[in-house]
């Protein structure tokens, strides 16, 4: 069941998304998961979307930023454990790439790009706070393979000493527990700002709405698939019925089952011992 919006915390999807588009906190908060200093940030979508096709998976990113230095930060926040979480990354560094290519364009221009995933569990179980992933030769450790990409992942519940204060301080926030200081009480603020105001609640309103009515449509969907395929096995079955009882010709067994004839062909194929 979703939360009130009452209830949302930074660490709820959408009240993430909301307060990391605004630079103020999205900046210091990437300053502090990659202790670097970053100049300005760029938001080319408020909300990124990726769509490679028409076929193609598409990919809502929770926050995506440049820093304009040929740089791309995808930000995203996990609440449920899914231990296919790896494979997300990738599957979001390649969509990531496409993007950034436009048709024709050289492999050159690929920027330097971070995958950030901020967990509240451990999702290797070492109690680490941060697992920092890089392409390496594993001849060699200390070659790196140079293709400028990394992929973060956070741990909220980290128990070892592998982190600064600030960083640890915001991790224990997003987990829940009170802010600590001046950057986690902005952020608090933050949260019961976007609380109070009607719009957000408005687009959160809208957004469970459709995130429910789709729900409910791949239910019917469902629904109907499992009657259709009912019926049909359905048809299936009095038909190898009336192939085994003999009595009558194949013509009549399909006009009387609803198949083909040429199902009614392959089922006594079927049916004819090897």
């Amino acid at each position: 069941m979703e939360k009130a919006f009452e209830e949302l915390q930074i660490k709820d999807d959408f009240m993430f998304s909301v307060i990391m588009r605004n630079p103020k906190f999205c900046k210091p908060f990437l300053e502090r998961i990659l202790n670097i200093k970053i100049s300005r940030i760029e938001y080319p979508k408020s909300q990124e979307t990726i769509d490679i096709s028409a076929d193609a998976k598409s990919v809502r990113l929770d926050i995506y930023v440049e820093d304009g230095k040929e740089t791309v930060y995808n930000i995203e926040m996990q609440t449920t454990e899914n231990r296919n979480l790896p494979k997300r990354t990738r599957y979001y560094q390649g969509m990531i790439d496409l993007n950034i290519l436009e048709k024709g364009d050289n492999y050159k221009n690929l920027k330097r790009s971070f995958v950030i995933f901020v967990c509240t569990f451990d999702l290797f179980g070492e109690g680490r706070h941060i697992y920092t992933f890089e392409n390496r030769c594993l001849q060699n450790l200390k070659l790196g393979l140079g293709d400028d990409t990394t992929k973060i992942i956070l741990n909220t519940k980290g128990t070892m000493d592998d982190v600064s204060q600030e960083m640890k301080r915001l991790l224990d926030f997003i987990d829940g527990k009170e802010p600590e200081d001046d950057f986690t009480r902005e952020l608090d603020e933050a949260v019961q700002s976007v609380r109070k105001n009607e719009k957000w609640r408005l687009d959160y309103m809208t957004l469970q709405m459709n995130y429910q009515e789709k729900y409910e449509q791949g239910i019917e969907q469902g629904i109907e698939q499992g009657i259709e395929q009912g019926v049909e096995q359905e048809k299936i079955d009095s038909a190898m019925r009336m192939i085994e009882d003999g009595d009558l010709s194949l013509e009549k067994i399909a006009m009387y089952s609803g198949l083909t004839l040429e199902q009614v062909l392959a089922l006594e194929k079927e049916l004819q011992p090897v």
